[in-house]
C-alpha cells in the first residue's frame, strides 16, 4: 500500500512535504499519463498506483519512495504537488525548447514547441513543417527506427553500393564499409548532408542517396572505381551488359551467342580478376558457369552444345566457335 506524505495543511508547517521532495528528487516528479494511476517522471521512466489508492487520481506527484525494475516501478509513498508548485518554487527546471523530432506513424519529420520538465511534457504546440539539418537529422532516426530497407535506393545506387562492398571486402580500406550496419552508423556522414530538404520517408530521392554512397569514397580513389569495378561489361556484339556484384564474386550472365570468338575470358580489376560467367540459354536459362571461358570452349562446348541444338534450332551452335560470329539474333530463315 502507497503512503501519502502529509501536505501539511493541518499543521503549522509552513512549507509542504512535497515542496521539500521536490528539491530533493526532482528527477521523481511525476505526471499522471495513460490513465489513474499510472505516471511519468521526470526522468522518462515510469511508476504505478493501485487505482484505488487515493493519490491515484493526483495529476503530478513526487515520488519518496518506489520499488521494482525500470519500466516497472511501483510507488511506496509520495506527496501530491501542482504545475504551480514546479513553476513557483524549480522555475528554472522548466524548460521551453523547439522539437523537430521523426514522427513513425506517418514517416514524416515533424516540429512543436514543448513546455517540459525532463521527460514530462506540459505543453505542446505544433510547428509549421521543419526543413535543413535539423530535419534531416530527424529523418536521420526515422531511418534508424525503420532500417535501411526503407530507403528508396534505385538499381543504380544498388549496384554502388554493391561495387564499393566488393572492393572493400577484397581490396580493404581506403574502400569504405557500407554494411547495413555501417551505413546506419553512418548516417550522419552519408546521409544527412543530402536531405535539407527532404521531409518525409517517402520524398527520398534516390539520386540522393546515389550521391552520399559517393560521399563516402575518398576522392583519390574515386576514380579507381570504375576501373577496378566497372558497371557493364562490353560484349564483342557490342552489347553491354550488368555487372553484378552482391555475392561473394562478381558475376556476369550473358547468353553464350554473344561470346563466340571471344578467346580470353572476361575479368576485372585490370585483368586480375575473372568473372565468373553465368551462361545462358536464348530462353534465358542457365546452362553453366564458368571462370575460364576457353577452358569452356575446349571442353564443356561440345555436350552444350548437342544439347541446346535441338531445343533452340532457331539459334546458332557452331562446332566452330572461334571463328564464329558474336550474335544476338536467332539464324535466318532457311539456314
Amino acid at each position: 500500500m502507497a503512503k501519502g506524505l502529509s501536505t501539511g495543511k493541518d499543521t503549522n508547517d509552513p512549507v509542504q512535504p512535497g515542496i521539500l521532495l521536490m528539491q530533493a528528487f526532482p528527477d521523481r516528479i511525476a505526471l499522471q499519463r495513460g490513465g489513474r494511476g499510472r505516471f511519468v517522471m521526470a526522468n522518462g521512466r515510469g511508476a504505478e498506483l493501485p487505482e484505488t489508492e487515493r493519490l491515484a487520481g493526483a495529476a503530478m506527484l513526487v515520488i519518496a519512495d518506489l520499488t521494482g525494475r525500470a519500466g516497472g516501478q511501483r510507488i511506496l509513498a509520495a506527496a501530491e504537488i501542482s504545475r504551480a508548485d514546479v513553476e513557483a518554487y524549480m522555475p528554472h527546471a522548466i524548460v521551453q525548447e523547439d522539437q523537430t523530432f521523426f514522427d513513425r506513424p506517418s514517416r514524416q519529420v515533424q516540429a512543436r514547441r514543448v513546455t517540459r520538465l525532463g521527460a514530462i511534457i506540459f505543453d505542446e504546440t505544433p510547428l509549421s513543417k521543419p526543413k535543413g539539418e535539423a530535419a534531416a537529422r530527424a529523418l536521420a532516426d526515422g531511418v534508424r527506427q525503420l532500417g535501411l530497407a526503407v530507403l528508396p535506393f534505385s538499381k543504380e545506387a544498388a549496384q554502388l553500393r554493391d561495387r564499393i562492398g566488393f572492393l572493400y571486402r577484397t581490396l580493404g580500406e581506403p574502400w569504405p564499409d557500407i554494411s547495413d550496419d555501417s551505413l546506419l552508423s553512418r548516417l550522419e556522414d552519408w546521409f544527412v548532408p543530402f536531405q535539407r530538404d527532404t521531409r518525409g520517408i517517402d520524398d527520398i530521392n534516390a539520386g540522393s542517396l546515389s550521391e552520399g554512397l559517393q560521399s563516402l569514397v575518398q576522392h583519390d580513389v574515386a576514380r579507381d572505381l570504375a576501373r577496378l569495378a566497372p558497371t557493364h561489361f562490353e560484349a564483342p556484339t557490342g552489347q553491354r551488359h550488368p555487372i553484378r556484384y552482391d555475392g561473394d564474386e562478381p558475376v556476369l550472365s550473358i547468353r553464350v551467342q554473344e561470346l563466340f570468338g571471344l578467346k580470353t575470358h572476361p575479368s576485372i580489376g585490370g585483368g586480375r580478376l575473372p568473372l565468373l560467367l553465368e551462361l545462358i540459354s536464348p530462353g534465358h536459362k542457365p546452362m553453366q558457369t564458368t571462370r575460364d571461358l576457353p577452358g569452356f570452349w575446349a571442353g564443356s562446348w561440345k555436350d552444350v552444345r548437342a544439347d541446346m541444338r535441338g531445343r533452340y534450332p532457331k539459334h546458332p551452335w557452331p562446332e566452330d566457335q572461334a571463328n564464329a560470329v558474336p550474335t544476338t539474333r536467332a539464324k535466318p530463315r532457311g539456314t
